[in-house]
């Protein structure tokens, strides 16, 4: 029966384990990782799955999920590796760490794997990307993409794209709720009720993700649909380009992926 260790219980810890759960994984197949006694006893009884130290977590488990920040995956690192064994599936989820910084902490022959996972995984929305480090074989990126698609999407890139992956979906939740929530005080601000504005701004978002997903038409042709000549639309948008939004778009992620490389570099 193989096992599979999450460590690091935190929000994206828990959402993963959540995940998992309601996607049929046998509890008994589940170890977490948690070091907090009152921590732990609410994992138990949340999801009945045993919660054990890091070590022994990593000791029973052929895949070892690390779900913690990067400032923390060292310390984690050192404290599993004595227990880790050739064959052994590494799992990172940390921002900005190769899994050659990884694979330098670890027995030779440990398979590792990159994951850049985001936040819309708590509502079984997440968009996962993952990268394969140098001891890997298809059974290793099969296990990732049944770990990941519990929750959401997961989709192959080499590892050279991540830091460019990271600006884009790591991060892009953010940029999103950036922009509804401009338009929600923009509503505001022409006179609308607060809870009027928010609830036309949220419908607004999901109905449009849904006709991008569902018709696969592209964004350029989707918008232009809905701009008349001379209308309301084009008003707008006219705004938005003398405002140089698709530039300052374009700039706020090289800055993310310019963060993320410094994040792999510290490391």
């Amino acid at each position: 029966m193989n096992q599979t260790a999450i460590i690091g219980a935190g929000v994206m810890g828990e959402t993963l384990l959540s995940g998992l759960v309601r996607a049929g994984r046998r509890v008994d197949t589940l170890l977490v990782g948690e070091k907090r006694p009152a921590r732990a006893e609410e994992l138990e009884e949340r999801y009945g799955v045993t919660v054990l130290d890091n070590v022994e977590a990593a000791r029973r488990a052929e895949t070892v999920a690390l779900v913690v920040k990067p400032q923390d995956m060292a310390d984690v690192l050192a404290e599993i590796a004595p227990v880790l064994r050739p064959g052994q599936l590494v799992v990172s989820l940390a921002a900005g760490i190769t899994t050659g910084w990884i694979e330098a902490r670890v027995p030779e022959e440990v398979a590792v794997v990159r994951v850049m996972p985001n936040t819309p995984a708590l509502v079984d929305e997440g968009m996962a990307a993952i990268s394969p480090g140098s001891h890997c074989d298809e059974r290793h990126l099969a296990e990732v993409e049944s770990l990941m698609d519990s929750c959401g999407k997961v989709m192959r890139v080499p590892e050279k794209q991540m830091d460019a992956v990271t600006a884009i979906s790591g991060s892009g939740p953010a940029y999103v709720f950036f922009v509804i929530e401009s338009m929600i005080e923009a509503g505001v601000h022409l006179g609308l009720p607060r809870a009027t504005a928010t609830e036309l701004a949220v419908q607004t978002l999901v109905g449009s993700a849904i006709m991008l997903r569902e018709t696969g038409t592209h964004p350029t042709v989707l918008r232009e649909q809905v701009t008349s000549p001379a209308g309301t639309t084009a008003a707008a948008l006219r705004q938005l380009e003398i405002h140089k939004v698709r530039a300052a778009f374009l700039a706020a992620m090289e800055a993310a992926r310019d963060r993320s490389r410094e994040l792999a570099a510290g490391a």
